[in-house]
């Protein structure tokens, strides 16, 4: 399986087996560098309770958390050690998985980012 298709279904998981709070208002994938030998970054989704397009600050207002439970992305070709490249990379996979994901309604119902949790938030969907 490729590294997209280990992302999908590590999504697909968590959006099966997990209710999102009523009061979410939009998602957010948290990437976070990673000092493993064999993870060099690895993917979080949590559910916030605010929203403000113009403040990156919502994002920390967690309703709901994958917490453990995180995408590990590996040293590859493609995911070589460039964070810019790496949340590109992820950011595809985001929108891949909006567009055709199993469970992807529950993302699309609300804005949807992802960004280190040190750096800006890049905001991959806006529910119309």
């Amino acid at each position: 399986m490729d590294i997209y298709g280990e992302f999908v279904n590590w999504l697909d998981n968590i959006l099966e087996n997990n209710e999102m709070p009523d009061e979410t208002k939009a998602f957010c994938f948290n990437l976070y560098e990673e000092s493993v030998e064999d993870c060099v970054y690895s993917v979080q989704l949590v559910a916030c309770n605010a929203f403000d397009e113009n403040d990156g600050d919502w994002a920390c207002e967690e309703v709901w958390s994958s917490e453990e439970d995180i995408f590990c992305v590996e040293l590859s070709d493609e995911t070589e050690k460039d964070w810019k490249a790496a949340q590109g990379l992820i950011v595809k996979w985001i929108r891949e998985y909006l567009e055709s994901g199993k469970y992807s309604g529950i993302l699309t119902a609300k804005p949807v980012a992802a960004g280190f949790v040190d750096g800006d938030l890049e905001l991959v969907y806006k529910a119309e």
